[in-house]
Order: structure tokens, then sequence, then C-alpha cells
């Protein structure tokens, strides 16, 4: 088979093209266990988030603006999520590559949050320890992400893989925030320290359970990701990522799509003090949000095999321009539940259109850096996000000068999107374009 030019991002080979029904299985089930126990254990998880909010909400009357500023601590890390990439593409532990990641980093991590369920809750103890955590947690999730993106890349299966990390993140996400919501009663109540001890010695049991999963995983799923580790020194990898010019409008694009002043810590202090909502009803909102994202996440799999990614993109953010409206109807907790599924449903195919691109742009050999690196805009644009709005909730009229401005910048993503290189949305799931321009079915 004619493949695409080494100059474009990670080709698809003529021996690594396709893969077989039982190879199939084994990495869909394989990434998708990985990614949805990640999901479930992360520092930033709703398991562990939405407790510890509202106990330095409740317990510690942090305001809405300083609620922001330690999540933007602890999020430094998340941030700066492209230098863990760049690691976990250049170093492989003990010649192990990706598996070594996993399983050291997954203990690590896992002793960290054994040490934080000993100590008593305070703003310092959850400062402290999960900035720590976060920052070798960040390595288990670049060698995961790394080793997804480098599986979809080489079998053309971006679409599908895109879906699936979706519902590896959608899913454990919903069970986490309902769960962490309630949880979150316990915490700000009398039994604030067994809460915390309960919810860390979770979190450490699951991480252990990632670390075994990745010393059991199949031998090939982590071969193929050590294939593409480059070989050039540091300074010529940066270089190459530096000038890859497909990455510039999908981490653009992401800056924008995440950057939600209306959302996040402003809607949860909205919620709680003026349409009356306790904890647990916040956690649930954080549930149906997340779970109405799963149909368009799970349908986008098939969508992908059916049309291109241009046409995809573009109707997602031509949906997700609104995403906000239906909140500005809200006059109490019980309307905000109800409109908790249409906001998430608007928000689904943008998100998986997203990550299929992101997949696409990726330069060989440094999947792990471009993952990150577009996890780290998530990031750094969701923070920022919450910075201004509660900004202008605290001082400039509420909540609902924070939504129009979230839908003003979702509006701009439109000129950004014909900065996207066709090539990278022109095809289907399963096809490469030929050099003479033709698109070619992908064969196991």
């Amino acid at each position: 088979m004619t493949t695409i030019s080494s100059t474009d991002p990670a080709p698809v080979t003529g021996p690594s093209a396709g893969l077989s029904g039982r190879r199939r299985v084994q990495a869909f089930a394989f990434g998708g266990l990985l990614l949805v126990l990640m999901n479930f254990s992360g520092p930033d998880a709703g398991m562990i988030d939405l407790p510890v909010s509202f106990f330095l909400k409740n317990r510690m009357h942090l305001q809405a603006n300083e609620l922001a500023v330690f999540k933007l601590w602890i999020a430094i890390p998340l941030i700066l999520g492209f230098g863990f990439g760049f690691i976990r593409d250049r170093w492989s532990p003990f010649g192990r590559g990706d598996r070594a990641h996993i399983l050291f980093f997954g203990v690590i991590t896992a002793l960290i949050y054994g040490l934080m369920a000993l100590m008593t809750p305070s703003y310092a103890m959850f400062l402290g320890g999960l900035f720590v955590a976060t920052m070798a947690f960040k390595m288990v999730s670049s060698a995961v992400y790394g080793v997804v993106n480098t599986l979809a890349q080489r079998h053309a299966v971006t679409g599908q893989m895109s879906s699936l990390i979706n519902t590896g993140y959608f899913l454990p996400a919903t069970i986490s925030c309902i769960g962490g919501g309630v949880l979150s009663q316990t915490l700000g109540g009398q039994n604030a320290e067994a809460a915390a001890r309960i919810l860390f010695c979770c979190a450490g049991g699951l991480m252990v359970s990632i670390a075994v999963l990745s010393f059991i995983g199949p031998k090939w799923v982590f071969d193929e990701a050590r294939e593409e580790v480059p070989t050039q020194h540091f300074m010529a990898d940066l270089r190459r990522i530096a000038r890859h010019w497909p990455i510039y409008p999908v981490m653009l694009l992401q800056l924008m799509f995440q950057f939600c002043p209306g959302g996040g810590t402003v809607l949860q202090y909205h919620f709680v003090d003026h349409w009356h909502g306790t904890d647990a009803q916040w956690g649930l909102w954080q549930g149906l949000f997340q779970f109405s994202f799963l149909p368009f996440c799970a349908l986008y799999g098939w969508l992908s095999q059916k049309f291109s990614l241009r046409p995809l993109l573009w109707v997602g953010f031509s949906i997700a321009v609104v995403q906000m409206v239906p909140l500005l109807l809200v006059h109490d907790a019980v309307g905000a539940l109800y409109a908790a599924v249409p906001t998430g449903l608007m928000g689904a195919l943008c998100s998986s259109a997203l990550i299929d691109l992101v997949i696409r742009s990726a330069p060989r050999g440094c999947q792990g850096s471009t993952m990150m690196l577009f996890f780290g805009c998530f990031f750094f644009s969701g923070r920022a996000g919450d910075l201004l709005g509660t900004w202008i909730y605290d001082k400039h009229g509420g909540f609902i000068p924070t939504v129009i401005v979230t839908i003003l910048v979702y509006a701009l993503a439109f000129p950004v999107l014909l900065l996207v290189p066709k090539r990278l949305t022109a095809t289907k799931d399963g096809e490469v374009i030929e050099e003479d321009g033709a698109h070619q079915p992908v064969t196991s």
C-alpha cells in the first residue's frame, strides 16, 4: 500500500494497518479498562474533587474566587502536563516503556493517597497532598493516553478511539460526581476524618489495580507504543513538536472550548447559594451533565466510520455554541437538574470530534507529549475561565454575564476551524490518504 508522506502526522503504514478481530478486542478492552480506572481515581476526578471542594467551601468558608485559586494551584501539574508527556515519550524505565511508567507511578500515587488517608483533613493537607499526587498521576495518564493514541494512529481508528477515551472519561465521571456529592456531605460533617480515610483508601486501591493491570496487560500493545519512541536529542524533538503546524489549531480550539466562565466554580456556588441546591444535588447535577455526554460519545465511534471528520467538527461546534443557554432558563435546583441533560448533550459531539482531531494531529513518536499538551490546555483554560468567571460573578453582575462571555468565546472558534489542515479531516475511520489523493480503506 502507498501511504502518506513521512512529513504528515503519524501516517498509517502497511504492516500495522488494520486490527484483527482478536487484537481489536484486546486493544479496546484493555485501553477502556485502564481509562475507566484512571478516571475514577485521578486527583481531579469527581470522587475526590467534589468532596474536597465542598469541604473547603462549607468547613473552611472559602469564597468562590478563593476556591478557584486553590484549584488553580492543584492544576499546575495538569496544566504543565506536556512535560510529563515529553518524559514519557523519551524515557523508558528499566527498558519497559509504558508498562513500567504505569506500574511504577501507579504504585507511587497509591502510596501518596495512603499517606493522605492517615492525615487530618485541612487546607494544607489537601493542597500539598493533591499537588504531589497529581504529579505522580500525570506520569500514569501520559503513558495510558500515549498508548491509546499510538494504537489509534497506527490502525486508523482515531474516531473509535476518541469514542473510547470519552466513554472512559464520562462513565466514571458520572458515577464519581454522584457519589462524590453524597460523600461531600459526610466530609463536611462530624465524620470528616473517617470520610477522608475512606475516600483516599478507595482511590489508592484503584491506583493499585491500574498498576496490576499494566503488569498483566497484552505485550503487543506496549510493544507497538515503544516502537514509536523517538531517538533524537531532546532539543531536536522539542523543535519537531514546535514546528508541527497541525497541533496548533486543535490546541487553540481546545483552549476555546474549555474556557467556560459560566461553569465550574461559578455554577457550583450559584447552584447552592441562589438555586438553593444541596451538596448531593450538585453532585447529581454533575453526574447528569457527564452522563448526557455518553450517548453521543458512544455513537461517535459509528459516526466516524460513516462521515469524515470535517463535517463532524463543524456540526459539533455549531451545537456547542448554545450549550449554556438552557441554564439561563433555570430558577431553582430542580430546574437546573432538568437543564443538565441538554447542556451535556450539546457538548458531546464537539468533545468527541476534538479528541479525534488531536489524535490525528500528533507527530509520530510524540503522542504522549501531544495528548498531555491537549489536556494541559483543558485544565489551563478551565482554571482561567474559573478565575475570570468567579471575578465576574463576585464583582460584576452575577451568573448571566458569565454565560454570555462563554457563548461569545465558543462562537470565536469558527474562524479557527478554517485553520485545521484539510488532509487531517478528509477521511473516515479506517481510511488513509494515498499520494494521489484517493481515500484507501485500511485492511487487516
